[in-house]
Formats: structure tokens, C-alpha cells, sequence
């Protein structure tokens, strides 16, 4: 009945085969929600005409409601809910316009393509993440990613300077930063818009205080709606609200990025740790030097790139001998004492090559000396891209290649002071030894603190919804109690939600279901993340 209503009043393809469904009932997380249909929309008219025609029906069908999907790389359950999905990769994945400084985008490009556009023009976006080969900007705005380059750039919200969206009415908006006069402007507009600025510039003003006290203490966050960076007295800007509400809020039709000019040469030092006991001694000194990236990951993945070495090469599309003995410190290593506990990979970037290789020699030095690790100086381009698609391709390497356990990620992006790592992650494995039904792996942000622990878990296991819980409630507790944040880069989603209470408390929470009722009052856009997620909910929907 929807899918005929839909396909008259729509350009786009309307699906509702069970066969055709079935990929958009998952994403990279650990749920599986079955969705009624799914629309791909041909415009900006076709979202228009959805939207609507939810709007009209929501009264007699009150489970109706809209979430954008792109890549589906999503480790939350974000893009995946019972109703309708709209997919924006099959036509709204186009470059609008490329400028010196600047692109304007539609959400369903994927990065890889949006990079080659960009580094043609020697301009590139810094904040993408891991999974750069397979996502899209969409949901890079839509999470408000980050990066291995997010330790100096930041996320994706510092890079967006104006939204195009479709709001709760049905109609397209243009979102950017307002000077204080041209705010009131807005709030005197009669209608949707006028209404939004007014509700919720009240809503921060009248809690100013305690929004800005919300404000996590990390470099990063995607948890819970960022009021504390919409209102300073002097901007107001929705576009910091917008980038990272997981399509809770309106759908996003146009972005417009702001670009930057990568350095002419880098370097990347790769620190061997033996123990994780003097990580965060070890963070706090290679910051001083200033690095680009600051990336980690664990003897398990090394261990597996190793095992399965011949998929690995097949990644990096590299000749089987060639990047065989480009292997060879680390084979080295295992034959000669173990493989580390944790890889570092410490990049510095600059436009002078003389300066950056006396940096990087230095460091290396002085890690030797105060901490007697082992380390090297990558050698050429191939050695550098070996290092980091193992560092990138993580995650895929455990979903694809382990047999009888499947990735289980639900406390795979926690963040705290990196400061604070060397008290944090003692308590933090004190906490994971006792669960004997699970392995895991870490890899991450060491510069910032922010690490994404990975279980691998049996799905037949009849502990695995005990132990999700149980594990979840128990580290977001520590994180929390040492001022981090329970997720920096991956957002809430299904998995999350029910946790930003803890994180944030009542009145902040209260606050972000405002703020989700000022933007959608009907409750039509992606239900169930940010606000009103159960833990039940989630539980009942692991594949």
C-alpha cells in the first residue's frame, strides 16, 4: 500500500522485495533492524514529497517515520530503523561545485570519490575516518567523524560552513552561522523557520550555564546533541547542532565544506611498545613534537595481518613478495622476542623536509633514551601505506577474516584525557579480564586519548546480551569518572542512547529531548537515536 503511494507521487525507486531490503537492515554494528521500504530518492523534490507524506499519515500510522542512510558504515545502529530508509548513494552523490577554498556536495558522495576531485585542486577534507574508502560525507556530517588528521583539524563539524536540509514541514532550508543581528532577523520569520530560531535560542540562552558546564573535557565528542557549540552570545550557529544529530533532526540535501591545503612532506615514526603501562607517559611526550596523527593499534591486529597476509596485500594492492619483505621488522620482531603490545604511528607533516627529518630524528632519540623503546623511520610510500592500512583496515580485517567470532562493537569509541590514560587503562583492562567469552582488540587516536576497543564475541554465545550490558554500564561508569566522553567519533545510536543519561545526567538529557521536539515535533526523523533509546530496544535487535 505505501510502496504504490509512494512510487506516484516520487522520481525515485521505491523497494519493498524482502531480498532488496535485506542489505538495509544492517550496517558495521552489531543490530539488525528490518525496515517496511526503501526509497531512493532521484532530488531534492522526492525528499520533499516523503517527508510530506509521512507528515499527512502520522496521525493514523504513528510508527511511520523517515532515516537517511549512505554508506552504511555506521558501528551504532544509526542508519537502521523499521520504516522507511532513504538511500542518498544512488543519486544524490554528486560534487555541486568546487572552489579554491570551498565544495559544495550532495550527502550521498562517497569520500574517496570527493578526494580525488578535491586533491586535484592540492585541497583535501582532514576529517575523514578509518573507513575513508567506504563512507560517505553524509554520514561523516551525520556523525560528525574523525580522523587519525582530527588530532590538529579537528572533526567534521570545524570544516562545515552551511547545511541545506529538509525539515519537519517538508521544506528545504539553508542552515549557517548568524551574526546577533541576523538572528533576530530570523526569529521575527513567521512559520518553521522563525519558530526553530526562537525556541531554541530560548532553550540555550535560558540554560546557558549549564550547557557550557555539559561541555565534555576531551578534544573530541559525538555524544547527545552539542548545544554548548551553537550559541557563544556572539554566533549562532545550527550547523554545530546539525553535524553529529545522526538525521534526528531534519535531512541534510547539500553541505558546503571548507578545505584546506595539505603540507608538502611527512615522516612517520612507528614506536613499538612492549607494555601499555607507560602509554601515557609516552603520549604526553611525543605531543610536545607536534604531530599530525597519532595512531594506535594492538598485537591482535598485527597478529591478523600477519595470519591472513595475502588478503592484507590484496588491500593494498601490492605484489605478494614486495610487501612480503616489507614485513620483515615486524617478523623480525616475532621471531626475536614477541610482537609488541601497541603500534604507534607518529606522523609529522611540513613544507620544509630538512626541518621535518630533524624533528623526527630527534623524537626518535629521545624516546630511545627516556623510555628504551623500539622504533624506525618509515623508509618510502610503500612502507608508510603499509603501516596505515593496517591501522585503516583493522576493523574490516576482524570482520571479514575470524572465524566463529563476530566483531561486537559497543564500547568501541570511549575518550579520555590522554593525561589521564596511564590511571584509566589499568582499571579499564581490570574491568574486560574477568569476561572470558570475548577477545579484543584496540586500535585508535593515542594522541587524543581516544581508543576504539573491539570484542569478538561468539553470536550463539547465550551470554552475549548479559555481557554487553553489564560491560557497557561498567566502562561508561569509568569513563565518566575519569571526565571522558563514551563515544568521541562513532555517535550514539541504538547502542549509546540509553547511556547519555550517565554521561550527562537529567537536566542535560531533558534538554536534548527539547531540542529533538523543537526540530520534530511529530517525532517523523530517525527514532530512537539521541533520544527515546532503551537498552530492551537494542537488545532485542542483535543479529
Amino acid at each position: 500500500m505505501l510502496t504504490e503511494e509512494l512510487k506516484k507521487i516520487i522520481k525515485g525507486e521505491v523497494l519493498s522485495d524482502v531480498n532488496e531490503l535485506a542489505p538495509y537492515s544492517r550496517d558495521a554494528s552489531i543490530f539488525e533492524v528490518k525496515p517496511s521500504l526503501v526509497v531512493k530518492p532521484e532530488d531534492t523534490g522526492d525528499i520533499k514529497q516523503v517527508v510530506k507524506f509521512v507528515i499527512q499519515r502520522k496521525s493514523d500510522q504513528p510508527g511511520l517515520s523517515i532515516t537517511a542512510r549512505a554508506g552504511g558504515t555506521d558501528m551504532t545502529g544509526g542508519p537502521l530503523n523499521d520504516s522507511i530508509i532513504l538511500d542518498f548513494t544512488a543519486h544524490l552523490n554528486k560534487m555541486v561545485e568546487l572552489g579554491d577554498t570551498w565544495a559544495v556536495v550532495e550527502p550521498g558522495m562517497y569520500y574517496r570519490d570527493f578526494e580525488k576531485l578535491t586533491l586535484a585542486k592540492n585541497l583535501f577534507l582532514p576529517s575523514y575516518p578509518a573507513s575513508r574508502e567506504i563512507c560517505t560525507v553524509g554520514g561523516m556530517v551525520a556523525n560528525n567523524a574523525g580522523g587519525e588528521k582530527s588530532l590538529v583539524y579537528g572533526k567534521t563539524e570545524n570544516f562545515v560552513e552551511e547545511l541545506t536540509i529538509v525539515l519537519a514541514d517538508g521544506r528545504e532550508y539553508v542552515i549557517k552561522p548568524l551574526t546577533v543581528e541576523q538572528l533576530e532577523s530570523k526569529k521575527t520569520l513567521d512559520g518553521w523557520e522563525g519558530r526553530i530560531y526562537r525556541e531554541m535560542h530560548d532553550l540555550i540562552e535560558m540554560h546557558y550555564d549549564a550547557i557550557q558546564n555539559a561541555r565534555p573535557k576531551v578534544s573530541k565528542n559525538s555524544a547527545g546533541y552539542a548545544l554548548w557549540n551553537v550559541w557563544d552570545r556572539r554566533v549562532f550557529d545550527l550547523t554545530k547542532l546539525l553535524t553529529g544529530s545522526q538525521g534526528t533532526l531534519g535531512l541534510i540535501t547539500k553541505i558546503k565544506f571548507r578545505l584546506i591545503t595539505p603540507k608538502k612532506h611527512s615522516k612517520l615514526l612507528v614506536i613499538f611498545l612492549p607494555s601499555l603501562k607507560i602509554l601515557g607517559d609516552l603520549i604526553v611526550e611525543v605531543m610536545k613534537y607536534q604531530p599530525e596523527s597519532f595512531e594506535s593499534y594492538d598485537d591482535h591486529t598485527l597478529k591478523l595481518a600477519l595470519r591472513f597476509l595475502p588478503n592484507f596485500i590484496k588491500i593494498m594492492k601490492g605484489s605478494f613478495w614486495g610487501f612480503l619483505f616489507k614485513f620483515w621488522p615486524e617478523v623480525r620482531m616475532l621471531l626475536t622476542g614477541g610482537l609488541p603490545k601497541l603500534v604507534l604511528l607518529a606522523e609529522f607533516t611540513g613544507d620544509n623536509q630538512s626541518v621535518l627529518t630533524e624533528v623526527v630524528n630527534k623524537l626518535q632519540s629521545e624516546l630511545s633514551l627516556q623510555f628504551k623503546v623500539k622504533s624506525r623511520i618509515a623508509k618510502d610510500q610503500a612502507d608508510v601505506r603499509k603501516y596505515w592500512t593496517m591501522r585503516r583496515e583493522s576493523f574490516n580485517l576482524l570482520r571479514q577474516y575470524v572465524r566463529g567470532k563476530k566483531t561486537t562493537p559497543f564500547i568501541d569509541d570511549i575518550i579520555v584525557r590522554p593525561e589521564k590514560l596511564a590511571d584509566f587503562l589499568p582499571r579499564l583492562e581490570n574491568i574486560l579480564m574477568p569476561y572470558q567469552n570475548l577477545i579484543y582488540t584496540i586500535a585508535g587516536h593515542a594522541g587524543d586519548g581516544n581508543f576504539h576497543i573491539i570484542p569478538l564475541m561468539k553470536p550463539s554465545d547465550p551470554t552475549r546480551a548479559q555481557t554487553i550490558q553489564e560491560l557497557s554500564e561498567k566502562v561508561y561508569n569509568l569513563v565518566v569518572e575519569f571526565d571522558g566522553s563514551i563515544t568521541a567519533e562513532h555517535n550514539d545510536g541504538l547502542i549509546r542512547t540509553p547511556f547519555l543519561k550517565k554521561m550527562y545526567g537529567p537536566e542535560i538529557n531533558i534538554l536534548f529531548q527539547k531540542t529533538k521536539e523543537i526540530f520534530d515535533p511529530q517525532g517523523i526523523f530517525n527514532p530512537r537515536k539521541k533520544v527515546g533509546g532503551t537498552m530492551a530496544y537494542a537488545l532485542d535487535h542483535l543479529q
